[in-house]
Order: C-alpha cells, then sequence, then structure tokens
C-alpha cells in the first residue's frame, strides 16, 4: 500500500508517558560514553548518584513512541527507512526522576518523485507530567528510500547549517567502546542491526554498527565538554546530519568552529577517515 499524504500527515502517533529514575540517567549517560576515566570528577558528575546530571541529548530516549512507522497502515516500505537529520532544543533543566509525557507528530512529507524516495519531517514535545512544562523540543528528518512518487507535495525541503571551509577551531577525540552498542541498546532502541551479526551482514554491513543517537549522544558530549566546560545549563539546541555510520570502538573526532551564539561542527571516524556527522549548529543557552 503506498503512501497516502493526508492520512500519514495526520497519522496518530501515541502519547508516550515514561517514569525516569536517576538508574535510567547513569545508564544513558554511561552508554554514550561518560565515565571512561573514572579520576575525572566532571565526568562522574553523569554516573555518580549524589550529584547526577542529566546529558542534554537524553531526550531522544525519552517518550519515544517506538518504530511506529513499521505498522502497515503508514503505507511506508519501513525497511528502506534512513535517519537523515536529527535536532534537539531544551527548554529546562532535565530531571533525574519523574514522570515524562512525550508527544510526537508528522510536521512534513516531501514526496522527491518516483524512484527518488521522500522525506519526513517529525517533532516530539518532552513534557514534565508534574507542571505540565516543556522540557525540550526533538526534531527528526527520515529518509523513505521506498516511497517517492505517491503525489505529494514537493516541498519545502529544509536547508542544513553551513560548514566553514577554513579549519576548525577546536577539535576533540572521544572513543567509543568496542561493546557500547550493546549497552545504548538498553535505553530501549532495541533494532537487532545493532547486536546481531547476521542481520547486520544482511543490511550491507560487515559488523553491528553504532545507533546513529549514540553517536548523537557523543557528539553532545563533545560539544558540552568543550563549549560548556560541561555546564549543562549552558547547552541550548544542537542539529545535525548523519552522514555514515560508526562502528562500536572507532574514535569520534568532533570539529568545532566558533560562530556567535554558539558554533558549528562536524565530526569524523578516525580510524578511517570518514565524516559521520556533517552541518552541525550548537547554540548555547
Amino acid at each position: 500500500m503506498p503512501i497516502v499524504y493526508d492520512k500519514l500527515i495526520n497519522y496518530p502517533i501515541p502519547e508516550v508517558r515514561q517514569r525516569l529514575r536517576w538508574q535510567d540517567v547513569a545508564l544513558y549517560n554511561f552508554s554514550v560514553g561518560l565515565g571512561q576515566d573514572p579520576m575525572d570528577e566532571k565526568q562522574l558528575d553523569f554516573v555518580y548518584e549524589p550529584r547526577l546530571k542529566v546529558m542534554p541529548s537524553m531526550p531522544v530516549v525519552l517518550g519515544s513512541p517506538g518504530f511506529w512507522s513499521r505498522n502497515p497502515d503508514t503505507g511506508i516500505d519501513w525497511v528502506k527507512i534512513v535517519h537523515g537529520e536529527q535536532g534537539l532544543t531544551l527548554h529546562k533543566p532535565l530531571p533525574t526522576e519523574g514522570e515524562i509525557i512525550g508527544r510526537s507528530r508528522i510536521t512534513g512529507i516531501v514526496d522527491r518523485g518516483a524512484g527518488k524516495g521522500a522525506l519526513m519531517y517529525s517533532e516530539r514535545e518532552v513534557v514534565d507530567a508534574a507542571t505540565g512544562e516543556r522540557l525540550a523540543t526533538l526534531t527528526s528528518t527520515s529518509f523513505l528510500r521506498g516511497d517517492g512518487g505517491f503525489g505529494g507535495p514537493a516541498g519545502p525541503v529544509q536547508q542544513p547549517h553551513p560548514e566553514p571551509e577554513r579549519a576548525p577551531d577546536v577539535t576533540l577525540e572521544l572513543a567509543t567502546r568496542p561493546e557500547q552498542a550493546l549497552v545504548y541498546r538498553l535505553n530501549s532502541d532495541l533494532n537487532p542491526l545493532h547486536i546481531d551479526p547476521q542481520v547486520a551482514k544482511a543490511a550491507g554491513f560487515p559488523r553491528p554498527i553504532l545507533h546513529g543517537l549514540c553517536t548523537f549522544g557523543t557528539v553532545c558530549h563533545a560539544l558540552l565538554r568543550s563549549l560548556c566546560d560541561y555546564d549543562t545549563t549552558r547547552f541550548g539546541r544542537m542539529n545535525l546530519r548523519f552522514s555514515s555510520p560508526v562502528y562500536p570502538g572507532e574514535t569520534i573526532r568532533t570539529e568545532i568552529w566558533h560562530e556567535e551564539g554558539g558554533a558549528a561542527f562536524r565530526a569524523r571516524v578516525v580510524e578511517r577517515d570518514k565524516v559521520v556527522v556533517s552541518n552541525g549548529l550548537f547554540r548555547l543557552a
């Protein structure tokens, strides 16, 4: 069944309530690389419960409606979906415990034509269930490789943040661990592509790849360390485009250019000199 534009743009994505514990926060922070140096006091703040901080990127695993695009009534060829872009804006400090609500909706669909796929833009608001206050807004672009030519609008297409052509002002290398995808999936991102060698092989990869949102968290760590000195209250917004997958155990080098109010950035895998994140935008709170 092909995509029906009016039906998909109004698709009822279920609201999600989630109980948040300090253990969930510590697990997420650890899963994106915090705590690799047990003598680094600033990193211990993200894994040690008496003084626990929440990584700014954690909303990506809060209030998630799961893989709803796999439902047959969406019309989406879910096997061919690629996560193309991810954005995050923080509105208030994130709690270490409590209940949150995730409210998701589709904000746009662009038909690129038969054989050229489609773009689907979506948004999720993460809300404090006790107060009703917005904590974070997430934006995502999915490339629906198998779904072009259904007669939908040809635009507007969101433009990526430009990358400077000069050398970066700051670079920071952060290693990922060989077992990192096995840990990150405990945040409830259970796609077998990240743990099952046979599934990875069927998808065209020599071994399981790191979750794209784990790469997002690693780059968030680099920005938080390089631009905020681990002060989470200074972290306002980040957007990026996924360019290529990372294999667990590889080193991610984040390259940063200072801009008014924040920075532009990209990231590459050191071992293969391969850009994995491009067109990054960061803004201070």
